[in-house]
């Protein structure tokens, strides 16, 4: 008879229990990501700009970093070429997150494009700081859906706000690099990666001082070089190593 003690943990078996877990797991970002919804919705107003941008751009762009450039570029009546271009390197991180983001989970073909629609910074990091026995699909796609809620929900309201308050609100902006700073923060402690967060400070540091006006990207495109040096470096000791031993034998 097995010994009960030696038995494994229970698993989050039913689709049920996945899905309630997603959605727990989009609490901490949903606490950044709600009043960021408000202020993209009080920036609608404040512009000028009719109330139905906010869920259009929330809907269509799902980016709440660029929405929030969008709207000043709007309302400027910014060319479409420099808005492609600024949708281009401020977005173009998520390529890099494709790469390690778990979209092998999902199997239904509308539920991944609906994952990769939604690979949002705060998605990417809560699924970063989960453990890799406890990810699947019904829960990855549950938080990705419940920070949609999140951000559209946000912007209807600050939408009712702005039309309601008689002047504008400034400094709810500042959220969005709070809420990157705490989810950096939660994968930091649940992963211990010290080299890593040292590599992507390097990177930042060299970006802002040798190309300020494009540092997201440079800092994107050097901080992957050097992840890719150090795997290197990392998996070729090994095997010199055994190499050597094999040579001393």
């Amino acid at each position: 008879m097995p010994d009960p003690a030696s038995a494994p943990a229970p698993a989050l078996a039913t689709r049920k229990q996945r899905i309630a877990a997603g959605v727990r797991d989009s609490f901490s970002a949903g606490l950044g990501i709600f009043p960021l919804g408000i202020a993209l919705g009080l920036l609608v107003i404040q512009a000028g700009l009719p109330w139905w941008l906010a869920p259009a751009l929330s809907l269509s762009a799902f980016a709440g970093s660029l929405e929030l450039l969008l709207v000043g570029m709007v309302a400027a009546v910014t060319p479409l070429a420099s808005i492609a271009l600024t949708v281009l390197v401020v977005n173009f991180r998520h390529v890099f997150y494709a790469f390690s983001f778990p979209l092998h989970l999902v199997r239904n073909p509308f539920a991944k494009a609906y994952a990769v629609y939604a690979m949002i910074d705060e998605a990417y990091a809560v699924n970063a700081s989960l453990p890799e026995a406890e990810r699947s699909a019904p829960r990855m796609l549950a938080m990705q859906i419940a920070c949609e809620v999140y951000w559209v929900g946000g912007g209807l309201i600050g939408v009712a706000l702005g039309a309601a308050l008689p002047g504008p609100i400034k400094g709810l902006e500042f959220a969005l690099c709070a809420l990157f700073t705490v989810l950096t923060l939660d994968a930091f402690r649940s992963r211990h990666e010290v080299h890593s967060v040292l590599l992507a400070g390097a990177s930042v540091t060299v970006a802002l001082v040798l190309t300020p006006g494009v540092a997201l990207f440079t800092a994107l495109l050097l901080f992957v070089a050097l992840l890719l040096a150090r795997h290197a470096f990392t998996t070729r000791r090994p095997a010199c190593r055994a190499a050597e031993e094999a040579v001393d034998a």
